[in-house]
């Protein structure tokens, strides 16, 4: 009974591995609302607590999950940048307001990015959708230059506040380094 339940997990991870890089391409729409055109991945980049088993139900906890994905907003050649983070909070902790000061930290190989929110373009409909009712969600500043560092690190960590004063650290079960550089082809963002 053991070995089948290995097994299942097993394919499920790899099914859920092969699902993650056709859903991490880029797309763009034309909002109808506001006419702008609006680029973003395909989904979210999924992260999960570090040292934590994701979508693990234990004792009747469920684990916290943060999602990720960059945006580029055109209006007519006026380009402009959003990182949107969803932060779905399960019943392990609860999470303080992420668009508070300091809330929310990237950390990259070059070191930690403090996180600005920002109001995005008042669209018809948003670039992702969130995950969780019950979540979080808001847009924060994001430079081309932060976008590249995003995209050539080998640590992607988002360091979340919580309720209680302590960080909760968040981390992708996959390399994002392909599906952020191919983002980052797709809009003819450059190495300069």
């Amino acid at each position: 009974m053991r070995v089948r339940w290995i097994a299942v997990v097993l394919l499920l991870e790899l099914l859920a591995g092969c699902a993650s890089e056709s859903a991490s391409k880029p797309v763009e729409y034309l909002d109808p609302r506001t006419a702008m055109t609006v680029a973003s991945l395909k989904q979210p980049i999924e992260l999960v607590p570090s040292g934590s088993s994701a979508g693990i139900v234990i004792f009747g906890k469920r684990t916290s999950f943060a999602y990720l994905g960059p945006v580029e907003w055109d209006r007519s050649g006026t380009y402009a940048y959003g990182l949107w983070i969803h932060i779905a909070p399960g019943n392990d902790r609860p999470m303080a307001d992420i668009r508070a000061p300091a809330s929310l930290t990237l950390i990259l190989d070059g070191g930690p990015q403090v996180l600005q929110p920002i109001d995005a373009p008042p669209l018809g409909q948003g670039a992702y959708q969130p995950v969780a009712s019950w979540g979080q969600t808001s847009y924060f500043k994001l430079t081309e230059e932060m976008l590249r560092l995003m995209a050539g690190s080998l640590k992607l960590q988002l360091d979340a506040r919580a309720a209680d004063g302590s960080i909760v650290s968040f981390v992708p079960g996959n390399d994002t380094r392909p599906a952020l550089s191919e983002y980052l082809r797709a809009r003819g963002i450059t190495a300069d």
